[in-house]
């Protein structure tokens, strides 16, 4: 294997060689300082974004009360001796499982926005 002597020196580059390693030096040491600097800004926007991102508010329906009459109010027509057992809200329509007079359920799809019963489903235990 080839080694390095003790007593060999590394001889001086020529004048024209050193400018040149010198300019290549300072340019790497410029590019480094802005890539860093950059890697910098971008993280820090990155936290600032995180720590004061309100959430977003859940989209609202489009039933509104007119202006200055306050709450919406109106009446769901179930058959008579009917009593509601669950009801859910899923945008502008309204499940409601009624329990009848009868005994039997059904449920029954009203739209707030027309102001009315669009469907209904009676529960049937299938044999």
């Amino acid at each position: 294997m080839a080694g390095i002597r003790d007593d060999e020196e590394e001889k001086p580059l020529d004048p024209a060689a050193e400018q040149l390693r010198q300019r290549l030096v300072r340019f790497m040491v410029i590019n480094l300082v802005v890539v860093f600097g950059l890697v910098f800004i971008v993280v820090g926007a990155l936290v600032y974004r995180n720590m004061n991102d309100t959430p977003a508010p859940p989209p609202v329906s489009g039933v509104r009360p007119p202006e200055g009459e306050g709450v919406l109010t109106g009446v769901i027509a179930l058959p008579a001796g009917a009593r509601v057992v669950s009801q859910s809200l899923s945008g502008e329509r309204l499940s409601v499982e009624a329990e009848l007079a009868d005994g039997k359920r059904a449920i029954f799809l009203y739209d707030t926005r027309l102001a009315r019963i669009i469907a209904r489903y009676d529960i049937a235990i299938a044999p």
